[in-house]
């Protein structure tokens, strides 16, 4: 028994050690990501803490250690001038061990990236040729330099800036952070002699299937195979070779049946399992990729094609990016930045502007992106000698991933010719190589990508004879664009023959935080605050704009008809999948009051409802199963999931109209409420009704003051003031009706009318009507109120984000609370949603102040309120101007616009129909409710007190 089981662990002991011989082993000598770092000794040659030996953690940039001088590209448009970092290099020292039985073996040390000039050394020797270009993973065959067994000393020379002066134009002075350092891992590969280096994998949507293994040592009769493994496990395919002559590249073909097709909607994977024999049939080499079969076809004039469908494009523009660390991340940003993005309901992600850590490859292949992996080029390109060795070590290094689909070679004019058939040279499946370019007339390839086009030359684009697939586009600076214009847009793409959709700049806002200022968050001024997410993945306002308008689940209704049965039109907006893929659930549902303790809503009844069988590009219609009672609710919830389980959108729309919301406010009647009186003096005229009175001006009809006996006065006061047109009093008197005091006002100009109506339990009513002819970028009045005394607001509306005239989506009914904060989109601090701005279809607000709560309700639709100073877009002036006083109930609200291709003045009409001003063509009436005090409560019903008398109309 003994000896069986000495036999036992012998045989298992022989078993790992061949089986660890036959495969690459990895020692790290750095950390594996910026979360994961090991300290090595560090010298910086200039700026903080420099000319002296000390420590660094690695990966990282030696900025975000305390290091050296922060630098924006942009800060040296010339080479050569100003170069305060040029001379700013890091050395690096590290004391590592060996293990004694790699001596036998090839060991290479591996730098997954280092910015940007990098010297090796192993022991005091030279680990080869300095490495120009800072995304790349390169390395050395250090075997013969190496101390096996015993301890070796790794030195490290990094200069931030290259020697190269292409290297410099393409990646060092670009619209981008500039960071020093190593800050991807670093670690040591051995492996047998003879062994697999990379492999490059061609499988085509047919099934066909074709592999060139590249060797290293290769030895005469070495036997190759490759097994290839579905999702299940199951072996499909073998393909085998035998390398008779010893070549470096051995090529293997096979095909699967019917296999499980890649693409962004059904990332379906497979592995290879590549072996290696030798003469004797002995193993001595393994290695393992996974990959997709998918089809990319260019279809000229015509559009881009995946597996025989056309594709188009709902993408973004990605940096690696994290406000801590820059640009040295770790796989679990990675897989938050690939769910973000698929939760935009997006499809497709530009590598803008090099090649990211694979992680984020990966993800993209098991979650499902098209990607566009793009060399570095900002606006001027490698040289040949410089680019060469980097399209190789970009390619060898992700040319099995399916989620690739597009080599960018290089961004606005960073183009050589001279790499465009470099890629090909490593890449088996040949993918098509693009420019992404900013100037009319460089199409390649049968593609313009031609940079922040507008609606308008979108068009003309559209109509001439390339497929249009803009690479940046909609430019999200602060809170412009990103969704802004974007449905129009999109619409516009997806109706063209030759529209493939675009890429959003971008997709965070390039915010670092600075070791040199105490930790304050730096976006280099307007030049890196481009994101619809903040730097730390802070959801701006166009983040849901965007998930509604890519849903692939399209409903367009915005409003339910009055012969509302349940049947809704949808539109299928997938490439590939069937609606019928798609889950459905509804809810019926109640809004929450001002006096409930919180926001919210109150399901009353759910259920779910079969998706209609519609096939991608399709357009038909489904049936919810609602209830007899249905119209008793207040509001219908629908929420789409995909077959993923993932949210698509939920819509909300109303069923009962503010007519019958808003009147559940006021409560059940209240005995004895007394009657409102008027007073005057000779400035003013003076109602009172309960606790509360209100005082308005003789000579403009507005609010001068008001009082509350039970609590302080509030400083609401000097409105209504119409914010588009003008006023002018003729005419104010009071009278009686009932228990009811009536002030009528009279105006010449804009403003026609105010008429205002306190009733004895303190509800003051306004009704008041104003004339319009022609375009306005807002129209609806306002009042004043010091921001510094508001504490936040509770409201039934759509939100909880604001809004702008070009984008309303991504915000649904209910009852939101807010906190105020003092965000501006784009800086610091990155409190989201934004309490100041435009909110949508608002019923009623309730203000919490430093002096008491008050409330302002209107019984018609489509009411936006606004909320104190901000802006969209910083420039010259803040874009848009704002309408006057502090706080606003309008009826009209302005578009914004983006900050490229407009020169000095954004034009928010130059991105399609819904930027341009609201038009109005005669009188606009509207009623609005106040209650300047703690409402007092029906304690039956919770609910405020007004007369049973319903005076609110539609």
């Amino acid at each position: 028994m003994f000896r069986k089981l000495l036999f036992s662990l012998f045989m298992l002991s022989s078993y790992l050690l061949t089986n660890a011989q036959t495969q690459k082993q990895v020692q790290y000598l750095s950390g594996t990501d910026n979360e994961n770092t090991v300290t090595w000794d560090f010298w910086c040659t200039g700026g903080r803490n420099s000319g002296k030996w000390s420590k660094i953690q690695v990966p990282s940039h030696w900025e975000q250690q305390g290091f050296g001088n922060y630098n924006y590209g942009r800060d040296y448009v010339t080479y050569g001038k100003n170069f305060r970092f040029a001379d700013e290099k890091g050395l690096y020292r590290y004391k590592f061990n060996v293990p004694a039985d790699w001596q036998n073996q090839t060991v290479q040390i591996v730098f997954e990236g280092s910015m940007t000039d990098t010297e090796v050394k192993i022991n005091g020797k030279s680990a080869g040729a300095m490495h120009q270009g800072a995304f790349y993973r390169f390395k050395y065959d250090i075997s013969d330099k190496l101390n096996f067994g015993k301890e070796n000393l790794l030195e490290v020379t990094v200069s931030k800036m290259s020697a190269d002066r292409s290297v410099n134009n393409a990646e060092r002075l670009a619209d981008y952070w500039i960071f020093g350092g190593i800050f991807r891992p670093v670690y040591l590969e051995a492996t047998p002699k003879e062994h697999i280096e990379w492999t490059s994998i061609d499988a085509k949507a047919d099934g066909s299937f074709a592999m060139n293994v590249h060797l290293q040592q290769a030895q005469k009769n070495t036997q190759v195979t490759a097994d290839i493994i579905d999702a299940q496990g199951k072996t499909v395919a073998t393909a085998k070779a035998v390398n008779s002559n010893g070549s470096d590249v051995v090529k293997l073909l096979t095909s699967v049946k019917k296999p499980a097709l890649w693409t962004a909607e059904t990332p379906n994977l497979y592995r290879v399992k590549v072996y290696l024999k030798n003469a004797n049939g002995n193993l001595t080499y393994h290695t393992e990729d996974k990959f997709g079969f998918r089809t990319i076809e260019i279809r000229k004039s015509d559009g881009i094609y995946v597996n025989g469908q056309k594709v188009k494009m709902k993408g973004i523009n990605r940096h690696v990016w994290w406000p801590e660390t820059g640009r040295s991340v770790n796989p679990r940003l990675d897989l938050m930045d690939v769910k973000l993005i698929k939760g935009m309901n997006m499809n497709a992600v530009r590598c803008s502007h090099y090649p990211p850590d694979k992680a984020f490859l990966n993800y993209c292949d098991s979650l499902g992106l098209y990607v566009l992996d793009e060399l570095a080029g900002w606006q001027q390109a490698y040289s040949t000698k410089a680019g060469e060795p980097l399209v190789k070590e970009m390619v060898i290094r992700d040319a099995n991933h399916p989620s690739i689909i597009f080599w960018s070679n290089g961004n606005e004019g960073g183009h050589n010719f001279d790499l465009d058939d470099d890629y090909g040279k490593y890449d088996l499946s040949n993918r098509p190589v693009i420019h992404a370019h900013h100037k009319p007339g460089n199409a390649f390839n049968g593609i313009d990508g031609n940079h922040y086009e507008d609606f308008y030359s979108t068009q003309k684009i559209l109509a001439d004879s390339n497929i249009y697939m803009v690479t940046e586009f909609m430019h999200a600076q602060d809170d412009g664009a990103g969704a802004a214009g974007l449905s129009d847009m999109w619409d516009l793409h997806w109706n063209a023959k030759r529209g493939a959709g675009g890429f959003i700049w971008a997709f965070v806002d390039e915010g670092i935080v600075r070791t040199d200022r105490n930790g304050m968050i730096d976006v280099n001024g307007v030049n890196a605050p481009d994101g619809v997410l903040g730097p730390h993945r802070e959801k701006e306002g166009s983040y849901n704009a965007i998930k509604e308008i890519y849903s692939p689940f399209k409903i367009r209704m915005e409003t339910l008809p009055i012969n509302f049965d349940g049947t809704i039109e949808v539109e299928n907006r997938y490439n590939f999948l069937n609606l019928n893929t798609v889950s459905l659930k509804w809810d019926l549902i109640n809004f929450k009051l001002p006096t409930d303790e919180t926001a919210g809503f109150t399901v009353l009844e759910s259920g779910t409802a079969k998706a209609p069988n519609i096939p991608a590009y399709g357009k038909g219609n489904f049936k919810l199963p609602l209830p007899k009672n249905w119209k008793q609710a207040q509001a219908l919830a629908l929420t789409a999931t995909d077959i993923h389980g993932e949210e698509l959108y939920r819509w909300v729309w109303k069923i009962a109209p503010n007519s019958q919301i808003v009147p559940l406010l006021y409560g059940a009647e209240q005995k004895n409420t007394g009657k409102a009186s008027a007073s005057e003096d000779d400035s003013t005229i003076t109602l009172r009704g309960g606790d509360i009175s209100v005082s308005l001006s003789k000579s403009t009809g507005r609010i001068v003051a008001l009082g509350n006996s039970k609590s302080m006065p509030l400083s609401f006061n000097n409105g209504p003031v119409l914010v588009s047109g003008d006023a002018k009093l003729t005419a104010i008197n009071q009278t009686t009706d009932g228990d009811k005091v009536i002030v009528n006002a009279k105006y010449e100009g804009n403003l026609n009318s105010v008429t205002w109506t306190m009733y004895p339990s303190g509800w003051l009513q306004m009704d008041y009507s104003y004339t319009l002819n022609g375009k306005f970028p807002f129209a609806g009045i306002s009042f004043d109120y010091p921001e510094n005394f508001i504490l936040g607001t509770k409201w039934l509306g759509k939100g909880p984000y604001r809004v702008w005239k070009n984008r309303l989506q991504g915000v649904t009914f209910n009852t939101w609370e807010s906190f105020k904060n003092n965000t501006q989109t784009g800086s610091f601090p990155y409190i989201f949603p934004e309490f100041k701005g435009y909110f949508s279809d608002v019923s009623w607000v309730q203000f919490n102040t430093v002096e008491g709560k008050f409330i302002v309700a209107t019984p018609q639709e489509n009411m936006y309120l606004r909320l104190f100073d901000f802006y969209g877009l910083t420039g010259i002036k803040p874009h848009p101007a704002l309408p006057a006083g502090d706080i606003s109930f309008l009826d009209a609200i302005p578009a914004i616009g983006s900050k490229l291709g407009l020169k000095i003045t954004p034009h928010p009409e130059r991105y399609g129909p819904a930027g341009e001003p609201a038009e109005f063509n005669g009188e606009t009436k509207r009623t609005l409710w106040f209650y300047f005090g703690l409402q007092q409560q029906d304690e039956e019903n919770k609910q405020f007190v007004m007369p049973t008398e319903n005076i609110l109309t539609d």
